[in-house]
């Protein structure tokens, strides 16, 4: 079983020491990746909810040594120490409460130099939700802020704040101070002493007439920034003069509650000035200070990276990046920073240029503009020969994603238009369709009108080159169907021909020009042209099919569904009817079996029998997405759940497996985020993919599902486990790392040794205690025998290094 698709930029990620490795929140684990390679190299795994933070040691105290320790927070109620190098879990402290943010001051990690000192206790600063204590008032917030001994795995009872919902900590790159963002306030508090035991109990709240989005401590001087929801940043400077430094008797000057030395500063706040730049059109999402202090870096929707100079005020850009910008991580090594965006891309950046290095692409998200255009948007297309999944982004543009390496391949740019994060939508990708061998693809966009004024519509037909295997387009063609929307795309299996049906109320069927070679004809152009244009009744045609040897095309004409012959474009038949609009049709594989689904007030699953032409079977269910075996007699289907059975499930949505003419389901499996998900039937590309099974056969067909959110899980459909599964790249010179090892790395390379490191194995899919995770919310399994559990461990160690919680 493979699982993969998770977000890399839920939570900010973390560079090691050396900067050699960048760790990433992935769901409920940690993956670490190469920051010369962008790719990953292990990962850590062991809690069972959403990671939200990750903290590595610094290397202080050390003589400099490079440590590879790091800190983990999770919604599970965990905080857990590792060992990323090897890698290994270490330490596992339960606080019983969801972690939504951690921070551990940089001094109370440091250890003491000497050999007899003692070790002193590592604390952190921890943001939990405590609906228990909550639920004790009425209305009150569940939000609390409270310090933890990590050393003593001790939870402090008294609590710095309470907030409505859990909140973002910040702390100062010195660790002595600790700050969060509350609506239109930020409350700071000096950090205790390495040794004390107390919480913080010095703070200060500075206030703002806008709600603040983020904040950032200056790394030497008492400075404060913080950016609000209209694009501004304010920038507090000697902040805590009273509260910090004259109650400490530091403090001595004039009065610091004259308000003509405290310019800029509201109500009276504890600050020496404030001061406010101005350059983001909409809410600013991160600020970052540079490591010596001299610049801001910040980012919003704009997608584009700006550098303030903190003396002068004057600025510089990063442009272009093409999505929201949501963090910025500095580097111990000061020629690297990372920039985690949106749409779920990290950019290694070559300071101070500013240049992308490489990036780490996870799957795009869900389009944001999925409702426009009747909810046709969003929705994936499967290249079942090679595991590929095409999704639609918002940048107009169609990732191909490997479901078995979990990882972007490469993208098509479907129209050239700039794209602007956060500008209103008028250009919308609202189908992609590819063919059974994957080497065409028919995309559908539509310009939306302006004022009922101005839209288009346009077909394309891409076909992918046999030596860079990247799509270009081969025939374009505007107003396929007059001005009506394109409701379906579907090609035929076996020859270059394809059909568009429209809610206009017609189909057009499309031939390539090298089919049309191939019979022997004449065409004085290239590409794609229209064969035949069909209709019935002028009914809005919403879904179409050619059977599994193409000699029958299948169109729905609303509530019945039309049987043509697509080479003379002659009506044969028409069978079927729906209560309510046929939204999707399949042939099922060798069989004889046509499915229909119809969506509205009484959804139905139906399946007809095309030697009889007639229903076999039907269900009442709100069918989601089909997908047919093509050399078997199964087909699967995602249906979604009424609210009222997802407790009974364990979920929105199920999964089920029928034989053809079996209206029993072989299988059966309840999933979540259901609405808006894909399956399809899958088999793994072997030029350049390992798939073996345990006992050494080829691997069966197996199924994918990808839910609304864009996760996915790839897994054999009769339930069986897949223990062996590995998958590794062949002899792929992108995977090795650059720059010298061991001994090369002191003294030079010698030219007698050829000093190569292996590939790195992306994934392997291990046995697991819940195997469906999140997505599959329950366990079916039962663990194997202790000789079976012995040689699974001893592939992990050689195949995928990773750490598994006990």
């Amino acid at each position: 079983m493979i699982r993969g698709g998770k977000s890399y930029v839920s939570a900010p990620p973390a560079f090691s020491n050396d900067a050699k490795r960048l760790l990433v929140c992935t769901g409920n684990t940690v993956s670490v990746f190469s920051t010369s390679t962008g790719l990953q190299v292990s990962a850590l795994e062991g809690h069972t909810a959403l990671v939200t933070s990750v903290i590595v040691e610094p290397a202080l105290g050390h003589d400099k040594k490079i440590l590879c320790y790091c800190w983990t927070a999770s919604l599970d109620g965990t905080i857990r120490k590792w060992d990323f190098s090897t890698p290994e879990l270490l330490q596992t402290v339960d606080i019983q409460l969801p972690v939504y943010s951690m921070v551990i001051p940089s001094y109370l990690l440091s250890q003491p130099e000497e050999n007899n000192a003692k070790a002193l206790d590592t604390f952190a600063y921890v943001s939990v939700e405590d609906k228990k204590a909550a639920d004790n008032r009425s209305k009150a917030p569940c939000g609390r802020i409270r310090k933890c001994n990590l050393t003593k795995s001790q939870m402090s009872k008294l609590t710095l704040k309470e907030t409505k919902r859990p909140e973002l900590l910040i702390t100062s790159p010195s660790g002595t101070f600790l700050g969060i963002k509350n609506k239109r306030r930020l409350h700071i508090w000096k950090v205790p002493t390495v040794d004390s035991n107390s919480v913080a109990s010095k703070n200060i709240t500075l206030h703002h007439t806008k709600t603040l989005t983020c904040l950032a401590f200056h790394p030497i001087e008492r400075i404060v920034a913080a950016g609000d929801e209209s694009g501004r940043i304010l920038i507090w400077r000697g902040f805590g003069v009273h509260k910090f430094l004259v109650s400490s008797g530091i403090m001595n000057r004039r009065s610091v509650d004259d308000e003509e030395e405290k310019p800029g500063v509201r109500d009276n706040d504890d600050a020496e000035s404030c001061s406010t730049w101005h350059w983001h059109p909409s809410g600013v999402m991160f600020l970052s200070f540079s490591s010596d202090g001299a610049y801001l870096y910040s980012g919003g929707k704009e997608g584009v990276l700006v550098v303030w100079q903190l003396d002068t005020g004057k600025k510089k850009f990063l442009p272009r990046i093409g999505s929201p910008l949501l963090y910025f991580i500095d580097s111990p090594d000061p020629s690297l920073s990372s920039i985690s965006c949106a749409d779920n891309q990290i950019h290694i950046l070559k300071m101070p240029s500013m240049e992308i290095l490489r990036s780490i692409s996870g799957i795009k998200p869900p389009l944001s503009s999925k409702d426009i255009c009747g909810g046709l948007t969003g929705r994936p297309a499967f290249d079942c020969n090679s595991g590929l999944v095409a999704v639609q982004t918002d940048n107009y543009t169609i990732q191909f994603y490997s479901l078995f390496a979990d990882r972007g391949l490469y993208e098509v740019q479907v129209c050239e238009r700039n794209h602007q994060p956060g500008d209103e939508v008028t250009v919308v990708v609202t189908l992609v369709e590819l063919c059974l061998d994957g080497s065409i693809m028919g995309t559908v966009e539509v310009k939306l009108p302006e004022e009922d004024i101005g839209g288009l519509i346009c077909l394309k037909f891409w076909e992918l080159d046999s030596d860079d295997k990247r799509f270009s387009v081969s025939t374009l063609i505007y107003e396929p169907h007059r001005d009506a929307q394109v409701s379906a795309i579907a090609f035929h299996p076996t020859r270059h021909m394809a059909v568009s049906s429209s809610y206009g109320g017609d189909f057009k069927i499309w031939v390539s020009t090298d089919e049309i070679k191939r019979k022997g004809q004449m065409s004085p152009n290239s590409g794609w042209m229209c064969h035949a244009v069909g209709s019935y009744k002028d009914k809005p045609m919403t879904a179409a099919a050619f059977s599994a040897d193409g000699s029958v095309l299948a169109v729905a004409a609303e509530t019945v569904i039309t049987l043509w012959d697509p080479d003379r474009n002659v009506l044969v038949a028409v069978v079927g009817q729906s209560q309510m609009p046929i939204v999707s049709l399949t042939f099922g594989g060798n069989s004889d079996c046509l499915l229909y689904a119809s969506h509205g007030s009484k959804p139905q699953l139906a399946v007809l029998s095309m030697s009889k032409l007639a229903e076999c079977w039907s269900y009442w269910l709100q069918v989601e997405a089909v997908s047919y075996a093509n050399d078997l007699s199964v087909f699967a289907i995602l249906a979604l759940l009424p609210e009222s059975n997802e407790r009974t499930f364990g979920g929105d949505g199920i999964i089920l497996l029928f034989n053809a003419t079996d209206p029993i389901p072989v299988t059966s499996l309840s999933v979540t985020k259901a609405k808006g998900g894909r399956i399809a039937f899958i088999k793994g590309d072997p030029s350049s993919l390992e798939l073996e099974a345990l006992d050494g056969n080829p691997l069966q067909t197996l199924l994918a599902y990808i839910n609304g959110d864009h996760e996915y899980v790839v897994f054999d459909p009769y339930g069986k486990e897949i223990r062996g599964l590995s998958i590794t790249r062949r002899d792929d010179p992108s995977l090795e790392e650059t720059g010298q090892y061991g001994y090369a790395s002191l003294y030079g390379k010698l030219p007698e040794f050829n000093l190569k490191k292996n590939s790195i194995s992306l994934i392997s899919s291990a046995p697991s205690e819940k195997p469906w995770g999140a997505i599959f919310p329950y366990s079916t399994h039962t663990l194997p025998q202790l000789d079976k559990l012995c040689c699974e461990f001893l592939e992990s160690l050689t195949e995928k290094r990773t750490a598994t919680a006990e």
